[in-house]
């Protein structure tokens, strides 16, 4: 499955840097397994938006992938793809930026052509650049949060209760920032999300998380107050604590941090793993 990592570190930019993928030993091996693109997303000290992504169409053009990546803000989304659907292009690699929020996400929703209709019904069409069901779930966002007068909380519940009751579903766990918030969501139990709340340290603490895929270093935050979200625990910090499925967290520019079950009830269109294309399981399903 796709990997997710938000970062918020509150109202003073830092400095963090980024691998994409921490083991790049493993893309000399030929293996399906091997992610289909990488990208990290920022909002600067001035508050604009920067997106480096690039889709892995080869394995040997894996150099951004495996470089690093130090940038400087308030908050920071990265992402490594795993295609399930669109073609290994730039258009389809995560993060996204719409409305200048940026966006990620990590699962599996059909019904587009029932997703596209309703994008249309809300002028938000033309938003959709490439072909991922990602980038139109981001659209659907979009489009509610701008129906709701620019409430970014309520439209995208909105959206995701839309979704819900609408289209099957497999998963949906998504990150939305902008230069002074940020929003997690999980849904609905099929894969996990995790948040870290360091704030208040009173003590040095190393800030060098890291998986098989992505890691983040940062020299600023070792003694500063952050939250971040993951995939998975990316150390041993017990502070690490799983999303609910159905939960919406919401950090603001202060760091308070709000937990809420938006999504109490399973999709009505559940999709199971057996519904999955094989190559759909082996990208949500694998270990790598």
């Amino acid at each position: 499955m796709c990997r997710l990592f938000g970062l918020h570190a509150g109202t003073r930019a830092c400095t963090a840097t980024f691998w994409l993928l921490n083991a790049p030993d493993s893309l000399s091996k030929q293996s399906r397994k091997n992610p289909d693109g990488t990208g990290v997303g920022v909002f600067d000290e001035r508050g604009r938006p920067r997106l480096d992504k690039e889709p892995i169409a080869a394995w040997r053009d894996s150099q951004f992938a495996t470089e690093a990546h130090e940038l400087t803000g308030t908050t920071f989304v990265a992402h490594v793809r795993y295609a399930t659907t669109g073609s290994l292009d730039v258009r389809n690699t995560h993060p996204f930026l719409q409305d200048g929020r940026i966006f990620a996400h990590n699962g599996v929703v059909e019904g587009l052509d029932v997703l596209d209709d309703r994008l249309r019904e809300l002028g938000a069409d033309d938003l959709v650049l490439g072909e991922t069901d990602s980038e139109r779930v981001f659209a659907l966002v979009t489009g509610s949060i701008r129906a709701r007068g620019g409430e970014v909380t309520a439209g995208l519940v909105d959206a995701l209760g839309w979704l819900a009751a609408n289209v099957p579903i497999y998963a949906v766990n998504i990150l939305l920032s902008t230069a002074t918030d940020m929003w997690a969501l999980r849904y609905p139990q099929t894969h996990e999300l995790y948040v870290l709340d360091r704030r208040h340290e009173d003590r040095t603490t190393e800030f060098d998380l890291r998986t098989h895929r992505i890691r983040a270093r940062s020299e600023h935050l070792c003694t500063r107050s952050s939250v971040v979200f993951a995939t998975e625990p990316m150390d041993d910090d017990p502070r690490w604590r799983p999303l609910e499925p159905g939960e919406l967290v919401h950090v603001d520019a202060g760091l308070t941090i709000t937990r809420d079950v938006v999504l109490p009830d399973p999709p009505a269109h559940p999709l199971r793993r057996t519904d999955l294309s094989a190559p759909v399981q082996q990208a949500q399903h694998t270990s790598a």
